[in-house]
């Protein structure tokens, strides 16, 4: 007789056995489709992650905590016209809120919250303008927030919000 391999098991051999390059990603976003409460391991297809896909993989965690938490996700990485980005677009009751995601291994170069300087807001709030000019410039609430994502190996992932963490210039809102 057979033995039938649970889902996440299956799941498991085939990310070890065929998974290689940029697909690494995807694979990691289907493993945890399947395995939601899963402890973080810095090794994935039996390689160790990149800090690129270390932060594909924040993101995904952040984007699941958020829609768990009450919060409908609009859009993901938005690039806009204005050299502007976004990573997490998603609307928290009747606000609009902007994400930045920002992910770490360790605490030991302090909180990653630390890490969206004056430069990476400025980006931010470019794509904010950009998406809300795509909007045709409505007169909503919006605010700017990171999520702080840890992925300590052997441990479930932690997930920070910070609500409101950076404000827009007053003189960028002379035109609204």
């Amino acid at each position: 007789m057979k033995r039938r391999i649970s889902r996440p098991q299956s799941l498991w051999r085939w990310l070890r056995r065929r998974v290689t390059g940029d697909v690494r990603v995807r694979a990691a976003a289907l493993w945890l489709r399947a395995k939601p409460l899963a402890l973080f391991q810095r090794r994935l297809a039996g390689r160790k992650m990149s800090s690129g896909e270390i932060g594909a993989m924040g993101e995904l965690i952040a984007v699941r905590w958020l829609a768990a938490n009450g919060r409908k996700v609009l859009h993901r990485n938005y690039r806009g016209g204005h050299r502007g980005e976004v990573d997490i677009v998603a609307r928290h009751r009747d606000v609009l809120t902007f994400i930045e995601v920002k992910s770490r291994t360790s605490s030991a170069f302090g909180r990653p919250a630390d890490a969206v300087g004056r430069d990476k807001q400025r980006l931010i709030q470019r794509g904010a303008m950009d998406w809300l000019r795509l909007l045709g410039n409505p007169r909503i609430q919006f605010r700017f927030d990171i999520a702080e994502v840890i992925l300590t190996e052997g441990e479930l992932p932690r997930v920070h919000i910070i609500e409101n963490a950076f404000q827009m210039p007053d003189r960028s809102m002379a035109g609204r």
